[in-house]
């Protein structure tokens, strides 16, 4: 685990001025509300429609006002700018109260079995691409499926990767069952005795019924071929895509159960709400977040961190978060 150690690390360090673009968007300003002044009933007013137009959703953006509410009473708080760590606390634990949230790809028991999915244009083979290069800088043996039959471009671009990452890349001519793929490329992991399959699979509109039953048949021969013990099925989310992010990852949540989501594309054009419905509405984790082309910039996610840039946290905020934790028993 020492390559996402170090992952984790340039995460840590490039956070906050990447995030610096969303933070300025997110919810049109929300760190803004948070000044020296006493806050009121207008506050809170403002609070909550500024997370409902940051894409959290009106259930979710009442539930963190409410308990905010509830804290600073505890607390006999009485500033806006008191209340910032409180906030940055919530967000981070609801985050980090979903189970696997953050936590990259564990090849304990290969081999692993990734299932990339998404619409057109969210990064799906890049993701899957970087990961494979990951995994291969483990040590590990990996093999990579292109079932992205449609597109031409998508092998190619998949044939790249394999090159960098030193991987076989498993492909079919145009217009090829893209399960057929998938099952060749399984065939290929055993071979080979593989730790880990990547399947790449064409992106397709969420609204689309037979587009998403194809991909639930690759889901299927996956399923009967390694075990279901053995796939994780992976969303790649474009994070600009807002409120409808919410909506693929519950419509592709229906095809199969979502093991993971990777925000792709989490640059300054990007809304930071969209992360709190999927993970606390859903339960899905989310466990990459992509900030570049860079292979670097494909790195676990992490909910303190996220949530502290997201509001330029100082240190003195982050030490009364730790402080908090403690006097919580560690709970966070």
């Amino acid at each position: 685990m020492a390559f996402f150690a170090s992952l984790k690390e340039n995460l840590k360090k490039n956070l906050k001025e990447n995030l610096r673009g969303v933070k300025e968007r997110w919810s049109e300003g929300i760190a803004s509300l948070f000044t020296g002044e006493p806050f009121d009933d207008a506050f809170w007013n403002e609070l909550e429609e500024r997370l409902i137009l940051g894409d959290v959703g009106v259930d979710l953006s009442e539930a963190i006002v409410d308990e905010m509410k509830h804290e600073a009473k505890k607390r006999k708080v009485s500033t806006k700018s008191d209340l910032k760590s409180i906030f940055v606390a919530d967000i981070a634990h609801r985050l980090a109260a979903v189970e696997g949230m953050g936590q990259p790809f564990s090849v304990d028991d290969p081999p692993l079995v990734l299932l990339m999915a998404g619409v057109n244009g969210s990064g799906k083979t890049t993701s899957a691409g970087k990961l494979a290069l990951q995994f291969s800088r483990q040590g590990r043996q990996v093999v990579l499926g292109a079932a992205d039959t449609f597109r031409a471009a998508a092998t190619e671009q998949l044939q790249v990767w394999g090159e960098r990452a030193g991987v076989r890349v498993v492909a079919q001519k145009p217009g090829s069952d893209p399960a057929a793929v998938a099952f060749d490329a399984w065939q290929a992991v055993r071979a080979s005795s593989s730790d880990v399959l990547i399947v790449d699979t064409a992106g397709r509109l969420h609204a689309k019924h037979n587009l998403m039953e194809e991909l639930r048949k690759i889901y299927k021969v996956l399923e009967r071929e390694a075990g279901a013990d053995h796939i994780r099925t992976v969303l790649v989310l474009d994070a600009v895509t807002g409120q409808n992010g919410v909506a693929q990852a519950a419509t592709f949540n229906q095809i199969f159960p979502l093991s993971a989501v990777i925000l792709s594309k989490y640059d300054n054009t990007a809304k930071g709400g969209v992360v709190l419905p999927i993970a606390c509405n859903l339960k899905i984790p989310i466990r990459y977040i992509g900030l570049g082309e860079g292979i670097e910039d494909l790195s676990p996610f992490d909910p303190g961190e996220f949530a502290s840039a997201l509001m330029e946290q100082d240190e003195t905020q982050q030490d009364e978060m730790q402080q908090n934790k403690a006097d919580n028993g560690g709970a966070q």
